[in-house]
Parts: structure tokens; sequence; C-alpha cells
């Protein structure tokens, strides 16, 4: 890639962090108080999702009796801030979820609710992101997530840096009147476009599948040209960032069911222009 984010370059250091301390035969009980740290939060900043200072690699490296000036670059490479930092206020307005976008190859996500971000209109978008009654945004800050939004979908036609989208959709998030009849039908015909994208790939599972699918809920999957992947669920309460190969096979297992379960592509074109011709 021609520009990696701090997400990207701050798992990369922590995966450094944790080899060296495996090397060392420390487990993170071992190491963390010794480090002035939890076991938690150590264990956040060797997956990737907190940061790691110079002084704290540095009393690492004393710990482990391991010196690599390399990752002293590293860890100041991975606090400089990316494009989208100025548009969050606050950590809960990202979530994590944009630095991992960024880095993906590619992303595999099931949606329950609503049409998926990278394939939402401007005016979708913004009913979306207005109704949801557990993060109220102000102006401000609702004009800065549409248009991380926005900049986020150029990776679909990026043809140096192109991003590889999969996407399962249950039927009643294209059912379900978001914005109104207007917003609908401009969406829908919107997700038609998009589906038709070389990297773009549209699955709907149609209502009489039955009721057991949506007992699962969201979630995303993305892929990065290294070998670790990582699911990333979002909740009320926050997201999960989840990069443990038994949690990650089971849920591309889901994922594979629930791509059995869906309509073809083309079947689900189809799907869409009917629901589309109703509006």
């Amino acid at each position: 890639m021609a520009q990696t984010s701090p997400t990207f370059r701050r798992r990369r250091l922590a995966r450094r962090l944790r080899q060296m301390r495996e090397q060392a035969k420390m487990t993170l009980e071992d190491a963390a108080p010794r480090l002035d740290k939890t076991r938690s939060s150590l264990g956040r900043i060797e997956t990737g999702i907190s940061r790691a200072d110079v002084h704290l690699i540095r009393s690492m490296m004393d710990l482990y009796d391991h010196y690599d000036p390399d990752l002293l670059d590293m860890a100041r490479a991975a606090n400089r801030p990316a494009w989208w930092t100025p548009f969050f206020r606050r950590c809960t307005e990202n979530r994590g979820y944009v630095g991992l976008e960024a880095d993906a190859v590619s992303v595999l996500e099931f949606s329950l609710a609503y049409v998926p971000g990278l394939l939402q209109t401007e005016r979708y978008m913004r009913a979306v992101l207005d109704s949801e009654l557990m993060a109220p945004r102000d102006a401000e800050q609702l004009e800065n997530e549409v248009t991380v939004r926005l900049r986020r979908q150029r990776r679909l036609t990026d043809e140096d840096d192109p991003l590889e989208l999969v996407a399962i959709v249950d039927e009643s998030a294209i059912r379900r009147p978001i914005g109104g009849p207007a917003v609908m039908r401009e969406q829908l015909t919107y997700l038609i476009d998009r589906a038709r994208l070389p990297h773009a790939s549209l699955h709907i599972i149609p209502n009489e599948v039955g009721m057991h699918v949506r007992l699962q809920g969201p979630f995303a999957i993305l892929e990065y040209e290294w070998p670790e992947p990582m699911l990333y669920i979002d909740h009320v309460r926050g997201a999960l960032h989840v990069d443990d190969p038994a949690e990650l096979r089971r849920a591309r297992a889901l994922f594979d069911h629930l791509e059995s379960l869906a309509l073809s592509g083309d079947e689900s074109l189809r799907l869409i222009e009917k629901i589309a011709d109703e509006h």
C-alpha cells in the first residue's frame, strides 16, 4: 500500500512486541506488573488496540533484554495522526474501525439493520447516522462522519488501492424505509449500481429463509496483505476487535454459512430492482 495508517503501523508494532515478550519466555501476567501495566492493558497494546510510546518500548526492551532501535521508530510512526483524525473529536465516534478498514485489502460484512456504509448514498447515511439514539450527534459530528464515510467509499473505485467488498445484507434492511420513500428509492438505485462494480459483491438473504438468520448480529471480517485478519463487532457500548485464530475461523464459517443462505449476485440485483419499483 502506498500509505499505511496508524492502525496498521500499531498492529505491526504490536506483533513485534508480542514476539519479543514470548522470546523472553514471559507471559502477560509476568510482564505486566513489571511494566506498571495491568494484564488487560498490556494485552491491548500487544493486539494494537492501544498505543505504546517510546518510553514504554524502552522499558520493554530492558525487561526482555532485547534492544531493537527499529521498534522506537515504529512507535513514533504508529503515533502519528491519520487523515481521519481531525474528523473525530472522541474515540467513540470512530471505535477504531476506520483505521482497520483503511489497511484492509478486503472486507466481508454482514448487515442486518441497514445498507453497509460503503454502499450508502449521502442522504441515506445522514438518515442512518441521525437516527442512532445511542450515539447522538451534533451538526459538526454528523458532517464529519459523513465526510469520512464518503471518502472511505472511494476505495471501491480506486485503481491503485482497491478495497474488495463482499456484503451480505438481510432483506429487511433494504425494505426498511430509512429517510422516507424518496431516500430509499435513491438508495436502492445506487445499490444496484455499486453492486456491479468489479470490487463489490452483494448478496441478499431473502425473508423466506427464516428468523434464525436474524439471531446473528452484524459483523465484519477484515483481511490484510499480512496473514492475520481481524473480526470487528460493533455493539451498543462499543466495539470488539478480535484476532484470535479460533474465533476468526468460527466467524468465517458463519459468514460462509450466511452466504450459502443468500441469493446469488444476479438474483440479489433482481430482488433490489423489484423492491425499488415498489417505491
